[in-house]
């Protein structure tokens, strides 16, 4: 992993969302994912040349996800492509029957660095209704028992709403039963079928806090959290605690908590070297290749954009203005207008 990953040139982690298409239909999910895809994806050729773009930027971390990848025929193709090229891949494949023993085996075989799959309950029960596929549950555990088996590091992911926020304890328990690398924990974002879902209360957020704080405490997987910046407060606050108490750090704070940055784990793949958020070290990619950049540099963003057939997206207009700023600062006028009309597209791509 690079340690001095600049944000102003490159982000540490860009996010391809492969495809919309899923044989699930998840109640929080946030590409309102279908069964069929969409014949505005990017094709392999395209998908190509987007790998060549995050190898020539040296991005520490290439994602995979969807809806559910496996659903494109080329994604074994497209793994080995960008493992030839260098591109660390991390992939996040739908729990149904398309992820297998040998589905599984193929990706290791290609590359992949890193298995990524939900988890979102303690029981069948629970998990499923979730999931609203019958079965999911069970696809889960066996993947993640699969990738052990052959060596490939497993990432579970759980998004905390409020249909399991009183089973955390026991998702725990079970989570340190499957030999996992990392505790990846999101906090509900309202959009696409999750903006029906209640968010959890202030007060809520701070009880699940503390449980993430303690269980960090003993567990030899890392948790890391999404779409929760103030559980860094949280840490924080418990720092000063522990000072003031005149605890020693490394009795009083996390194994691996979440100021751990920068840190590799088996796969390579670690933690950035300093937080991520949307407007530093993050850039998402859309299944019709639109361009969602979280950047302070035009720099690694009109990279990116050299590979979508739509111009860069306005979705996040306060990054332009950010990046209009910055450029401005170092002699380089740039109006934010300017910036947020740039259109650039790869020779012989089409909108």
């Amino acid at each position: 992993m690079r340690g001095n990953t600049d944000f102003d040139e490159r982000p540490f982690v860009a996010i391809w969302e492969t495809t919309q298409a899923c044989d699930l239909a998840c109640v929080h999910c946030r590409a309102c994912a279908q069964p069929l895809r969409s014949s505005q994806e990017l094709t392999t050729t395209e998908a190509k040349c987007l790998i060549d773009e995050i190898a020539s930027m040296e991005v520490p971390v290439f994602v995979l996800t969807g809806g559910d990848p496996l659903k494109r025929p080329d994604i074994f193709e497209l793994v080995q492509y960008a493992t030839d090229r260098n591109v660390r891949i991390s992939l996040t494949p739908s729990a149904t029957p398309l992820l297998t023993r040998n589905s599984i085996v193929r990706l290791k075989a290609a590359g992949l660095a890193r298995l990524a799959v939900s988890l979102d309950g303690p029981t069948e029960a629970i998990h499923d209704a979730f999931r609203r596929v019958p079965g999911s549950y069970k696809w889960t555990l066996d993947a993640v028992s699969w990738a052990r088996e052959i060596g490939l590091p497993v990432q579970i992911n759980t998004t905390i709403t409020r249909h399991n926020l009183t089973m955390i304890e026991d998702i725990i328990v079970l989570l340190e039963s499957l030999d996992i690398t990392l505790w990846s924990v999101f906090f509900l974002v309202p959009t696409g079928r999750g903006s029906d879902i209640d968010l959890i209360s202030a007060e809520e957020f701070e009880q699940v806090f503390e449980k993430l704080f303690e269980t960090s405490r003993r567990v030899l997987f890392d948790i890391k959290s999404t779409e929760a910046q103030h559980y860094r407060r949280y840490l924080l606050q418990r720092r000063t605690e522990a000072r003031r108490l005149g605890q020693e750090a490394d009795e009083s704070f996390p194994r691996n908590p979440q100021f751990s940055l920068g840190v590799e784990t088996q796969d390579g793949i670690g933690r950035a070297p300093r937080g991520i958020n949307d407007g530093k070290g993050f850039v998402f990619i859309s299944h019709l290749g639109e361009v969602y950049p979280s950047a302070d540099s035009f720099r690694y963003r009109a990279a990116m954009c050299a590979v979508s057939r739509f111009p860069i997206s306005t979705a996040t207009p306060r990054c332009f203005a950010r990046y209009a700023t910055a450029r401005t600062s170092k002699g380089n006028a740039v109006s934010a207008s300017t910036a947020k009309s740039a259109v650039v597209r790869a020779p012989g791509l089409t909108p």
